[in-house]
């Protein structure tokens, strides 16, 4: 290639004609430069230094004394690289490593102060809950979508869901929700396809229920006990609970909300179907993989009337006194385990809630801390 450039071809015609990159041919014709090619060294080269200069050993002994010197005397309390790299200048050293180097010196002396984060591996999905996380039940996460609107004065707010563990995404996007509508939708749902082993949701009022009365079992609460299905509560301001839920609501605003104009609710309930059923079908071998639901009971119907029983889960963080605030109640935990997350099991019909200390960098641990009794109290559910 080099000798058809020398014959006066140029260097793009010649890389064309022999299939080879552009880049290639300038190399080796810098290689060869005006030389004859008899005379060229075609051997190539290592991609990597030949010699390697490092800092004799006494000099990276002063460089480490120094620091110390420094770090014990210097009235500017300065002892980092650049302050040892100006006082080694200042000594009289004309052949003292830059700033760079000194660097290196101190890193490989083990020396710095600062120690490197320790990076853990992320816990498993569904970490809070034994069983989910060991992928031997499903976990189907609801939210609400609000602040929406069509031209024309139309309010929209989407109760969204997704699966933990299937990746079962579903959008329901209509008119202002209620409580009520949002059972109906998950009624829907679960009788489509099955019901999981627990249901996980914000402390959204239409989900939990007012905040300001104690006691208080919602609407919602009392359909999944209803279905023996365990109701699970994040963390109050904390997301990282429901990222793939905020991460599927996400998706559901882009691909359909803002991508297309929506002239009607109805235009905007179809756009939405038919991109739930497409997610459905690319996630289809995750969804059938995921661990199994129940079926949905044939003759089944909600009465809000009937006492609640079976469990209820609440995630929350301790005070600082170690006090844990939930169902209008404050309740002791631990005064130890301060700021600290807490899984409250409350079993209705054992009348006793269980408080679990959780930690994400042993999510297998989860040791209990109290145990105290607790009686939800008989009063008709004002529908």
């Amino acid at each position: 290639m080099v000798a058809l450039v020398q014959a006066g071809a140029s260097m793009r015609a010649v890389a064309r004609q022999l299939r080879t990159s552009l880049d290639t041919v300038q190399r080796w014709v810098r290689r060869a430069r005006e030389t004859r090619l008899d005379r060229v060294d075609w051997s190539d080269r290592p991609p990597i230094a030949h010699t390697i200069c490092r800092t004799n050993a006494t000099m990276e002994t002063l460089v480490v004394a120094i620091r110390r010197e420094l770090k014990e005397t210097s009235d500017l309390g300065e002892y980092g690289a650049i302050a040892i790299a100006r006082t080694l200048h200042e000594r009289g050293y004309t052949e003292s490593p830059c700033v760079r180097t000194i660097n290196r010196i101190l890193q490989r002396r083990g020396v710095f102060d600062a120690r490197r984060r320790v990076r853990r591996p992320a816990p498993p999905r569904g970490w809070y809950l034994p069983p989910i996380a060991a992928k031997q039940a499903e976990l189907d996460s609801f939210d609400i979508v609000e602040g929406l609107m069509i031209r024309g004065g139309t309010e929209v707010e989407v109760l969204t869901g997704l699966s933990l563990h299937g990746g079962l995404g579903a959008a329901w996007p209509g008119p202002p929700l209620t409580a009520s509508l949002v059972v109906d939708h998950l009624i829907a749902h679960w009788r489509e396809v099955g019901l999981p082993a627990y249901a996980q949701f914000d402390n959204e009022t239409r989900f939990q229920g007012p905040h300001q009365h104690r006691d208080v079992v919602s609407r919602v609460m009392r359909l999944c006990l209803s279905l023996e299905i365990v109701p699970v509560f994040a963390p109050v301001q904390e997301p990282a609970f429901q990222a793939g839920l905020e991460n599927w609501n996400g998706r559901w605003q882009t691909k359909v909300w803002s991508r297309f104009q929506h002239h009607s609710l109805l235009d905007l309930v179809d756009r939405s179907d038919r991109y739930v059923a497409a997610f459905r079908r690319r996630a289809a071998a995750r969804i059938e993989a995921a661990p199994g639901r129940q079926p949905f009971p044939c003759g089944w119907a909600l009465d809000l009337q009937t006492h609640p029983h079976g469990l209820m889960i609440f995630l929350r963080r301790t005070t600082e006194r170690g006090l844990v605030n939930l169902l209008g109640r404050s309740f002791e935990v631990d005064p130890l385990w301060t700021h600290r997350l807490v899984r409250c099991d409350i079993d209705l019909t054992a009348r006793r809630i269980r408080f679990y200390a959780l930690r994400r960098a042993e999510p297998e641990q989860q040791p209990l801390l109290r145990e105290a009794p607790y009686e939800l109290p008989h009063r008709r559910f004002k529908e």
